[in-house]
């Protein structure tokens, strides 16, 4: 019989047995099957993740999202490549403010969206929309396309200088200003936006038509399912 004090490994040895034995990191970094980080497939787009930060309706970082980085399918990861291509011809660029997002962080709008209180982003975001409406208005919804994976919001960029092209209002902007068949908008602000919307369209990605900046692939490989893996 072995005593207890009688085996006894190296610390060297215990180290690399430890490292062996325990989850490796870059397994836990690993995307599924089918997903792209869109600064690896689009490498000249510039990433602004709002809801990583707390520049966003809820203000403050939102669940799931463990890292600033995009996420998209490999599909729709490879169409955006080509608008971002098209655009880079005319010394214009891509900012991409959000990709998939995690079925967790559509909870958080939801109970954010319950909470009638918290208001403190309402100047900025929704100044003329009452919050209790927000879901009966469909800003706030218990499912969400980007769930799915395949589905962007972004906006277009001057590479010289790095300047968002005015499209009238800010991304996440609750409202008609926001709506890219708003007629009401002036007429540089109309043309940013088909601008935006015709290299999108050229690339099979099909539009919103209540928020200029959102766009999701005509055929998305995964439309009937919405995923809950982390951003990181």
């Amino acid at each position: 019989m072995i005593s207890r004090n009688s085996f006894h490994l190296p610390v060297s040895l215990l180290v690399i047995a430890i490292l062996l034995l325990a989850p490796a990191y870059s397994a836990a970094e690993k995307l599924p099957d089918g997903f792209a980080y869109v600064s690896e497939t689009v490498p000249g787009a510039v990433l602004e993740v709002r809801y990583y930060g707390d520049n966003n309706f809820v203000g403050q970082r939102v669940d799931g999202y463990l890292a600033p980085r995009v996420i998209l399918t490999t599909e729709a990861a490879t169409a955006l490549a080509q608008v971002e291509s098209q655009l880079a011809v005319f010394g214009l660029g891509i900012k991409v403010f959000d990709g998939y997002r995690p079925q967790q962080a559509v909870d958080h709008f939801v109970r954010w969206g319950k909470a009638l209180n918290d208001t403190k982003m309402k100047a900025q975001f929704y100044p003329d929309v009452d919050k209790k409406n927000l879901f009966r208005d469909g800003y706030i919804a218990e499912k969400s396309g980007h769930s799915r994976g395949s589905t962007v919001d972004l906006t277009i960029i001057d590479l010289t200088t790095g300047a968002e092209l005015d499209m009238g209002t800010p991304f996440d902007f609750f409202g008609p200003k926001s709506w890219p068949s708003n007629k009401d908008m002036p007429a540089h602000v109309r043309a940013n936006r088909a601008l935006l919307q015709n290299a999108m369209l050229r690339n099979g990605f099909k539009p919103l038509t209540e928020e200029w900046w959102h766009f999701t692939l005509r055929d998305e490989p995964y439309p009937d399912t919405y995923f809950n893996f982390p951003v990181r």
